[in-house]
């Protein structure tokens, strides 16, 4: 079947059905174009919480799922692939618990912790953290959240993204260190504790990336997303959120050049001409990019005969304290 009859056909069954799309911006093109709400992956949580719709199938990986089921209990959510994100799948419950054990063998009390874990991160996580008095944050929140959550005077253990971490530690003039790679010395004098987690796609932009743009095209701008490695956030000219990434190379001069390091599907969409991608491989995220339209499809013909499949389902309490964590971050940003 051709690419416009998959996406007529689904058309068609979404309307039948009353299913609300949801995509995140990395999916690939023809997957992005079907959705009924796009954005982040915190936006749409929100918007599909919102919607009419009874179902939500959701184009995205796994935790963005839950956070749907998280945020809505009463909405039915469904993925055309349980796409794993491999920072997501870096740290689980257990981890978490040893993460806390590691910083009391520092000489950390457990009571003298605030957990804050990135939005990346799965159901059972983020309720360990909302157990813990602690919040959930985006990239483009962390800063505002890790403001309010050091007015407790407590360590901040930052999971699992340890780049973003260090990232908002530089920006704020607080001290970092990494769990596993610095000592129990460092870790006990640090500010903010950071999981060893990373994003592999954000990894692949270097400082010899930078280095290269900048002496090939002078005058370009630099804008990279804070999941990067520090050294390329402090090279840039530019850091944020996938949203904030977005308003900016808008806001440019369509003759400014700029070159990205992001996921390449949002790259490649951002504007027409003097964008480029901070990187001499093409920088896809291998989970995003497992849905397909015939997925989707297929998605939809299963609701139809009543034998949805990839349902995403989250138990009652571990929904009660991750949505704790989920509304702290609401109330920390004002949102």
């Amino acid at each position: 079947m051709s690419v416009e009859a998959l996406k007529e056909e689904i058309n068609s069954l979404k309307d039948e059905l009353s299913v609300t799309i949801v995509a995140h911006y990395y999916q690939k093109d023809e997957v992005f174009e079907i959705a009924d709400i796009t954005g982040d992956s915190l936006e749409l949580a929100k918007k599909a919480k919102e919607s009419d719709s009874q179902w939500i199938l959701f184009c995205g990986v796994g935790f963005m799922g839950q956070s749907v089921k998280i945020l809505a209990p009463n909405k039915r959510v469904a993925m055309p692939k349980i796409a794993c994100c491999a920072m997501a799948r870096m740290i689980d419950s257990t981890y978490f618990d040893e993460s806390v054990k590691a910083m009391e063998r520092a000489g950390i009390k457990k009571e003298d912790i605030l957990p804050i874990t990135y939005i990346n991160s799965g159901a059972e996580v983020k309720a360990k953290v909302g157990q813990m008095g602690g919040a959930v944050c985006t990239s483009s929140s962390a800063v505002k959240i890790i403001e309010k959550a050091l007015t407790s005077g407590k360590k901040i253990l930052f999971v699992p993204d340890r780049c973003l971490g260090q990232n908002v530690a530089r920006m704020m003039g607080l001290k970092s260190a990494v769990i596993g790679l610095d000592s129990d010395e460092d870790i006990k004098a640090a500010d903010i504790i950071c999981y060893n987690g990373f994003c592999s796609v954000h990894q692949l932009f270097t400082l010899k990336d930078v280095e290269f743009f900048r002496k090939r095209y002078p005058g370009i701008k630099i804008a990279v997303h804070p999941e990067c490695d520090p050294a390329v956030c402090e090279a840039a000219d530019f850091v944020g959120s996938t949203s904030q990434i977005i308003k900016y190379v808008k806001s440019l001069d369509p003759e400014q050049k700029v070159a990205v390091g992001t996921e390449y599907n949002l790259v490649h969409r951002l504007r027409d001409k003097n964008t480029y991608v901070l990187s001499s491989t093409k920088p896809e995220c291998p989970t995003m990019n497992e849905t397909s339209l015939e997925d989707v499809l297929h998605t939809l013909q299963e609701i139809k005969k009543g034998n949805p499949i990839n349902e995403i389902f989250v138990d009652e309490e571990t929904i009660h304290w991750a949505r704790i964590a989920l509304e702290r971050m609401f109330e920390y940003v004002g949102a």
